[in-house]
């Protein structure tokens, strides 16, 4: 028995021994991990350091930087590139496009934004003209008619011309609105011209413009000087047009070469 325990006893110190070389062996291991990563990240900035005393240099010789907004706009305008130029849209509400145009930036000025913009800001009555084709439905045409009539409600004048299908939806819904002093017909050529139909529907208007000198020209070319008249009357257009609908096409680009706002709806 005495020998038994006394084995045991050894075998119990044995085990304790290797226990704790094993711990040890563990921690120096660890120890030795822990100095590896913090020798790494000690290289790793003092690499940064000198990066950043170095600096990076181009071709020319000069120091530049690198991932941020200033990289951007020196790549679109030039190393020297100072920021002053650059024109806001706050000026452009304040100052008007025309002021902000002839600024240069060096950047393109998306002129048709800024003149929604403004005219949001805005947020007043003005002189809009109708255009459409003739050839419109029913519905079409009861839509146009709700939207002219809310137009001249708000205090909006309205120019159109005095065709059968968008310009006779348009002049019904204005003279649903009840103020004649906001619609205005200007007509391609002569009263006396026009068909049946729309005569009937123009004796309710008050404010007919009148071309007899085109009498003589075709309807086409005497339309398109009418629209471009109505163009030059008001601060934006609503266009109602299939993609084969020429003449109003040309009439959306006159106006938008004349700095209106154009709004335009396919029908197809």
């Amino acid at each position: 028995r005495e020998r038994r325990d006394g084995r045991a006893t050894d075998d119990a110190r044995r085990a304790t021994r290797g226990d704790a070389m094993t711990r040890a062996s563990r921690t120096t291991m660890t120890r030795g991990a822990r100095e590896r990563d913090a020798r790494a990240r000690a290289g790793a900035r003092d690499e940064t350091s000198v990066s950043r005393d170095a600096g990076d240099v181009d071709d020319r010789g000069r120091e530049t930087t690198r991932g941020g907004p200033r990289e951007d706009l020196e790549g679109l305008f030039g190393a020297d590139y100072s920021g002053d130029g650059l024109s806001t849209q706050g000026e452009a509400v304040v100052k008007g496009v025309a002021a902000v145009e002839d600024k240069p930036s060096g950047m393109t000025l998306d002129v048709d934004y800024l003149q929604e913009l403004i005219a949001i800001q805005e947020d007043c009555p003005k002189e809009i003209g109708f255009f459409g084709t003739r050839n419109m439905g029913f519905m079409h045409q009861q839509l146009i008619e709700i939207l002219a009539y809310a137009l001249c409600l708000t205090g909006n004048h309205i120019y159109t011309s005095g065709a059968t299908g968008t310009n006779a939806a348009v002049i019904r819904g204005a003279l649903r609105a009840e103020q004649p002093e906001l619609l205005t017909v200007v007509l391609p050529q002569s009263l006396a011209k026009q068909p049946r139909e729309s005569r009937e529907l123009l004796e309710g208007v008050a404010q007919i413009v009148e071309a007899p000198e085109n009498d003589g020209m075709p309807l086409v070319e005497a339309s398109r000087i009418c629209n471009d008249t109505i163009v030059s009357k008001v601060k934006q257009i609503i266009v109602f047009a299939f993609h084969d609908s020429r003449l109003l096409l040309e009439t959306c680009r006159n106006a938008k070469t004349m700095r209106k706002l154009v709004t335009l709806f396919y029908l197809d």
